[in-house]
């Protein structure tokens, strides 16, 4: 099976930045899309940002033009970004992968999430 780990959540200011990092590890034969989810207190949760294998990127209007995701296919890895934060984007933040197996095996994985405090 394939696990997800992120880190580099936590609490900024207004107008600050954080960087999340999600890495991948497992049964890994291919990393296809990857991405960034994300579901605030009572609210659906969101596509933030996603990479596919070919290095194309896609992202919700809301962060555009403030977040960036990044991806390491070397090391199984990928970042968000995110500068000039908003109170809106307080959430727990996910990260996402879909994954061929080494079994050859389609797989879907998520996180289990860390937390982004936007306030004064």
């Amino acid at each position: 099976q394939v696990q997800l780990v992120e880190s580099g959540g936590g609490s900024v200011q207004p107008g600050g930045s954080l960087r999340l990092s999600c890495a991948a590890s497992g049964n890994i034969f291919r990393l296809n899309a990857m991405g960034w989810y994300r579901q605030a207190p009572g609210k659906e949760r969101e596509l933030v940002a996603v990479s596919t294998s070919g290095s194309s990127s896609n992202y919700a209007d809301s962060v555009r033009g403030r977040f960036t995701i990044a991806r390491d296919n070397a090391k199984n890895t990928v970042d968000l970004q995110m500068n000039s934060l908003k109170p809106d984007d307080t959430a727990v933040y996910y990260c996402h992968a879909d994954i061929l197996t080494t079994g050859l095996r389609r797989l879907e994985v998520w996180g289990q999430g860390t937390l982004v405090t936007v306030s004064s």
